[in-house]
């Protein structure tokens, strides 16, 4: 099994109101969770990105207001305070360039000495790019080719320096990238950066079973897991890959408790946190795309039909049709007479992973066994110490049951996943 941390920071995870919670932007709260990962002997520590702050209503989204730092100035200040941990950073592909990237993710490979990944994103949304020189110029069809030939120059660039240390001229010419010259910095110690890939539509699961070696998706559940392993695992061979050249790691939240009862009552009231009375109109207004202030977060559904044509949320990326949210919303409000508030809390459900330390470890063991992940991207709720407890009472178990490594075997990211370092291509 692999594991993996994601620093909790600001999405609607993260319980703010909670006394244990610090600060998203000190370095403290960074390393603390790095260093608790390390001791829990993870793969990872994973980053994510973003490049505006989202609007809500005209407004910068409440979950937004103290911003996010860019992540590879972190895990570089990162790679000093951890030996083994692999710092895994989002980087766009749409809004940047592949020589000035190539050699940032090249400098954190050495730095850290072999543990550095680029999670590669991609946007069409002109609003986050009002930020850039071009701004939203690129359309979305245009996103996945793009970010496959960014890719790949990368690679071309890594491998402009020979494994023994010596450097040629490189050149490319493509649709999207034309460069030419010298890379400035040597071969890395695991051959290339680990690159992971978070997209789950058809051109998303196409684009990492050619180029990623991991792939971060959405699908918690063992039903829905199983899918999409199956799906992408098919996709490698015309590729010339094996199944274990790409890793599928789900994003998932756990809640402990000292029993499965303690748990379920922890996580009700977590969610409880999570969804407060004003969070629940603003998701309700995420998916309708009105304003719909005037609504009691404790009465029922609103009767009008979303807005599919909103911009009334800016910088959000809808992964469904709002018409549907907003059936399937409706149908378990009048099923279970639930009120905004309850029907938000009830649809939106964030705990993959609920019960004792045993209980949760078995629960993950059997989801690997079962052919639904090759591990997890953990979420905690808390920031920075939302993953002390699993650390300290369920990895003791998955190694007791031999699925969890006990210490690390070797210096490298690529070590951690069993991944063989890339063939140089001179």
């Amino acid at each position: 099994m692999h594991l993996a941390a994601y620093f909790p920071g600001v999405n609607n995870t993260t319980v703010w109101a909670d006394p244990r919670s610090e600060s998203q932007i000190d370095f403290s709260s960074f390393e603390h969770l790095a260093r608790t990962a390390e001791r829990g002997r993870f793969d990872f520590f994973f980053l994510a990105e973003g490049l505006r702050l989202r609007e809500h209503n005209g407004l910068i989204h409440d979950l937004d207001v103290v911003g996010r730092p860019e992540s590879l100035t972190l895990l570089n200040a990162l790679a000093a305070v951890t030996d083994r941990l692999g710092l895994a950073a989002t980087v766009n592909a749409t809004f940047n360039e592949p020589y000035e990237l190539a050699r940032r993710l090249a400098t954190l490979d050495h730095l850290s000495e072999g543990r550095a990944a680029w999670n590669v994103v991609t946007s069409s949304d002109a609003f986050t790019g009002e930020n850039f020189r071009r701004g939203g110029y690129l359309d979305r069809a245009d996103r996945y080719t793009r970010a496959a030939e960014f890719v790949a120059t990368a690679r071309e660039l890594w491998d402009s320096w020979t494994p023994d240390g010596h450097s040629r001229p490189f050149a490319h010419s493509g649709r999207h990238f034309t460069v030419s010259g010298e890379f400035t910095v040597p071969r890395s110690p695991q051959g290339h950066p680990v690159v992971i890939q978070a997209g789950d539509s058809d051109e998303g699961r196409e684009f990492a079973a050619s180029a990623a070696d991991i792939i971060f998706t959405r699908h918690g559940t063992p039903e829905a897991g199983r899918v999409f392993y199956a799906d992408v695992k098919a996709r490698l061979e015309k590729y010339g890959r094996r199944p274990a050249d790409l890793k599928i790691m789900p994003g998932v939240t756990f809640v402990l408790g000292d029993t499965d009862a303690e748990a379920q009552e922890n996580a009700s009231e977590i969610r409880r946190q999570q969804v407060s009375p004003q969070n629940a109109l603003l998701a309700l207004e995420q998916v309708w795309g009105r304003d719909l202030s005037a609504y009691d977060p404790d009465g029922p559904l609103p009767e009008i039909d979303p807005d599919p044509d909103s911009a009334l949320v800016q910088g959000r990326v809808r992964h469904e049709d709002p018409f549907v949210v907003a059936a399937r919303w409706r149908a378990v409000s009048e099923a279970k007479g639930l009120s905004i508030r309850q029907t938000v809390i009830e649809t939106t459900a964030r705990q993959s992973f609920i019960g004792s330390p045993q209980s949760v470890a078995a629960e993950l063991s059997a989801f690997v066994a079962g052919g639904a992940a090759d591990g997890f991207i953990l979420v905690p709720h808390l920031t920075p110490g939302g993953l002390d407890d699993f650390v300290d009472r369920v990895v003791p178990l998955l190694q007791e049951r031999g699925v969890f490594r006990s210490e690390y075997t070797g210096s490298t990211l690529r070590s951690h996943l069993g991944l063989a370092e890339p063939v140089w291509k001179g």
